[in-house]
């Protein structure tokens, strides 16, 4: 197998770990095969759209979800480290509410598996981040919701000791308790 899987404290959500060949030239190793990952965690999804973000040092971005057409996400950083955060928002699920969090980074080479139902975020700690994600389905704006990364409410331990750069939706995102779930 290409890679490893291990269930995070929200079992649906999946680090991969690629087996990475490396030699005094550089190194190599396969950043996604829909076989392997159908093999190794039991999903066919499809992917519909490949992202590519930089941020700076500081950077926050998030916590988004789509309440409508729910995407899916491979999420990885190919340059730099972060440290990824997703929050389950299905109000029918035993873990409603609750949060993982993960370090990304181009040395570990993680992958993170965020289905659909999920919020994700991130805030850079590295100089900055090249942060690549597949999804399943398309960008819809209209759709998209942002929950506040500091909410008290999920008790998400960032491991940061500043304050983070926020985009506009970001910073008036809304609280837990108030946000759009599915159910």
């Amino acid at each position: 197998m290409p890679f490893s899987v291990t269930p995070t404290t929200l079992p649906e959500v999946l680090i991969l770990e690629p087996n990475v060949f490396g030699d005094a030239r550089g190194f190599f190793f396969e950043s996604f095969n829909q076989r392997d990952f159908l093999q190794a965690t039991g999903l066919d999804v499809a992917f519909v759209q490949d992202n590519h973000s930089r941020s700076a040092r500081g950077v926050l971005r998030g916590l988004h979800y789509q309440i409508q057409q729910p995407q899916g996400k491979l999420v990885r950083v190919a340059q730099g480290e972060v440290f990824d955060v997703i929050v389950n928002m299905q109000r029918s699920h035993p873990d409603f509410g609750r949060w993982a969090g993960t370090h990304l980074s181009e040395e570990n080479k993680r992958q993170v598996w965020i289905p659909p139902g999920f919020a994700h975020g991130f805030v850079v700690l590295s100089e900055h981040a090249d942060f690549l994600y597949k999804t399943t389905d398309y960008y819809a704006p209209a759709h998209e919701r942002s929950l506040l990364w500091n909410d008290p409410a999920l008790g998400i331990d960032w491991p940061i000791d500043f304050m983070p750069t926020l985009a506009a939706k970001d910073a008036s995102a809304k609280k837990f308790h108030e946000a759009d779930a599915f159910e």
